[in-house]
């Protein structure tokens, strides 16, 4: 069972702020090393996202372009969003480690 308590601004301004430490027990990994990384146990991962019911307006032209590619269309927008999503945590991600780097 997956628990989480939300965290404060302030918590995860401490948790990005904490000192990493290296040693050959637990070496730095390249960008590579972790991009390869799967879970051992990927059926643990499988976490499903609650859906929630939303009146949401989006332009003509882009919900006639999801509706030609057949069934599912509000699934296809759910998966860009969320692509979008990840992409923009990923960027702020590595960007926060950079910053750390130049520190």
């Amino acid at each position: 069972m997956v628990t989480s308590k939300k965290l404060s601004p302030e918590r995860i301004e401490a948790i990005m702020n904490f000192p990493i430490t290296y040693d050959e027990d637990s070496p730095k990994l390249t960008a590579d090393q972790i991009a390869r990384m799967k879970p051992a146990h990927p059926e643990y991962w499988r976490i499903e996202p609650v859906k929630v019911s939303i009146s949401l307006k989006i332009d003509a032209d882009v919900l006639a372009w999801f509706k030609t590619k057949g069934k599912g269309y509000q699934t296809r927008i759910n998966k860009a969003l969320r692509d979008t999503m990840i992409r923009a945590g990923e960027r702020q991600h590595s960007r926060a480690l950079s910053d750390r780097a130049k520190t």
